[in-house]
């Protein structure tokens, strides 16, 4: 049973050897590449320095991913949030909150040293189809 990769121009590529999303054509569920704040008609990351406005270019992104691969935001079941800084943590939860506010998915934040171009956040999922 061959995997199907996910592509679409309403999130950014790819910034290296991954794709956007997996999805198991006989299986219930998508797994989602981390996003960052990049905006994915100039290429550029948004929001230097506000983790509002990155978390919130980071769920569009990752709701686009999901869209493309036939299931949404209601259907994620797991994320993982990478923070630069976890004092940005409740920052980020009041914008997350906004796109998971029925039935929010089971999660793990973690801090990191850094992520891709400078980002402050990054948010993987998994979804059910």
């Amino acid at each position: 049973m061959p995997l199907v990769a996910v592509l679409t121009e309403a999130a950014p590529r790819a910034i290296g050897p991954y794709s956007q999303a997996i999805v198991v054509p006989a299986g219930p569920l998508v797994f989602c590449s981390g996003q960052i704040a990049i905006d994915p008609r100039s290429g550029e990351l948004v929001g230097a320095g506000d983790i509002r406005q990155q978390t919130q270019r980071v769920l569009e992104n990752l709701q686009a991913v999901l869209q493309a691969a036939g299931s949404s935001l209601l259907s994620v079941v797991k994320t993982t949030v990478f923070l630069v800084d976890l004092g940005d943590f409740s920052a980020v939860n009041e914008i997350y909150g906004s796109y998971f506010s029925e039935h929010p998915p089971a999660r793990s934040t973690v801090q990191v040293a850094a992520l891709p171009r400078g980002a402050q956040v990054e948010i993987e999922a998994i979804a059910a189809r």
